[in-house]
């Protein structure tokens, strides 16, 4: 059961506060009219935003997200099986690189990705390539990343491509 209660009428507050405000700056009162006018305020700040069930304006505070851990990044040399492609790396590329298995006809394996998305840290001068046609590139990865470029490049040919 709901108990009786008198109706909630709109427009209370220019017969109520305001109406004491005017009477009291007429009177030259001008001390507790501040003081009223103030708590006026107040008032009107308060009962605004608790009536609507919205948190009250103003900066809200977000508990700060713990930064991720610093990735350690290690510098990976690596042996990419086309020298020509390498000729068009810069330092600070980003390159993915593939491995394909050392089969002649390739057909002992598919070709995966064994990085992405490694910076390119160093490339070889002109004229520093392998007769074989092979060129060293030194790659920025993470340790992780690292060792599996290590591995791949003993049991596969590498090459890059441009991100």
């Amino acid at each position: 059961m709901v108990p009786a209660f008198e109706p909630v009428r709109s427009g209370g507050a220019r017969r109520g506060p305001l109406r004491a405000l005017r009477r009291a700056l007429g009177r030259g009162r001008r001390t507790p009219a501040v003081l009223l006018a103030l708590a006026v305020a107040a008032l009107a700040a308060t009962s605004a935003g608790s009536g609507s069930g919205a948190a009250p304006p103003g900066p809200t505070v977000t508990p700060r997200a713990r930064p991720p851990a610093a990735v350690r990044m290690v510098s990976a040399p690596v042996r990419i099986a086309d020298a020509e492609t390498v000729r068009l790396l810069r330092p600070g590329d980003r390159v993915d690189v593939i491995a394909a298995p050392n089969s002649p006809m390739g057909g002992a394996g598919e070709a995966h990705v064994v990085a992405t998305g490694a910076r390119v840290a160093e490339v070889p001068r002109s004229g520093e390539t392998r007769s074989d046609g092979g060129a060293l590139v030194v790659l920025s990865v993470p340790r992780s990343t690292a060792a599996a470029l290590a591995g791949a490049g003993v049991t596969s040919q590498l090459a890059v491509t441009l991100c």
